[in-house]
């Protein structure tokens, strides 16, 4: 499933972009020094790597430092850039914290950077789902559509993800989870735009392939201040919500 998003901020005088975001929004307010935000870059890293790290702390056993430990890595994932984050993210807490993290966080890449504390803990924070909506609502399978999520929060979100669900009717579920870095309080909109068109990229020998057919769907969407579904601490659902569309031939 392609799918592009884009998260806005709708308050006076502001207009941001999303992590993940297909366009590239301007702030308007008053403009800032640019800063490092180790927050996405610690959980893209941490969603691809945090298992290869757990197995080579369970395999290796005790390593040197920050530097060692990141070599073993780089031998797995021939990557200087992995490398360079890898030794970055290590030495916020040093070699050993730095492995009782990685054990600790059971690959749940947001609770891990929270461990690190690379991404800021909010658990006070809060999000209410107030609408969400598919245009058109009769999709031709083939044509593209939106669907579009609104939500406010009343004291701001922590980090965590908004979690996208797509009930077909071969039962192959779709489905799309996006990094939501703490929002301040307001209203916000999202929009997934999605095509309803089998993937040229999907290999049915290796995997169901998603057809698109003719009848009812279900969208179904989460907002959750950590990892949805995560038992770990700081994790939450703030709200779900769905509807539901129908393809066509």
């Amino acid at each position: 499933m392609k799918v592009e998003i884009v998260l806005l901020l709708l308050v006076a005088g502001q207009t941001m972009a999303g992590p993940f975001a297909f366009q590239k929004f301007n702030h308007l307010s008053v403009v800032k020094q640019p800063e490092i935000d180790l927050c996405p870059t610690c959980i893209n890293f941490a969603g691809q790597f945090i298992n290869q790290l757990l197995n080579i702390v369970l395999n290796a056993g005790v390593v040197g430092g920050c530097a060692d430990l990141c070599a073993l890595l780089q031998k797995e994932v021939p990557s200087q850039l992995v490398n360079v984050v890898c030794n970055l993210l290590c030495d916020v807490v040093g070699i050993k914290e730095f492995i009782a993290i990685i054990e600790k966080a059971d690959l749940d890449p947001i609770y891990y950077c929270e461990l690190l504390r690379t991404c800021p803990v909010k658990d006070d924070g809060d999000a209410e789902i107030n609408s969400v909506v598919v245009h058109p609502r009769t999709v031709p399978k083939g044509s593209k559509f939106n669907i579009n999520v609104t939500f406010t929060t009343v004291n701001g979100t922590g980090t965590g993800e908004i979690d996208l669900v797509i009930l077909t009717q071969d039962g192959i579920p779709l489905g799309d989870d996006e990094l939501m870095e703490p929002q301040s309080p307001g209203a916000y909109m999202l929009s997934w735009k999605i095509q309803a068109k089998p993937d040229p990229n999907c290999d049915p020998t290796q995997q169901p392939c998603e057809e698109w057919l003719p009848g009812n769907y279900s969208a179904q969407v989460a907002i959750c201040n950590g990892e949805c579904g995560s038992k770990h601490p700081h994790s939450q659902v703030y709200d779900q919500d769905s509807v539901t569309f129908t393809v066509t031939e």
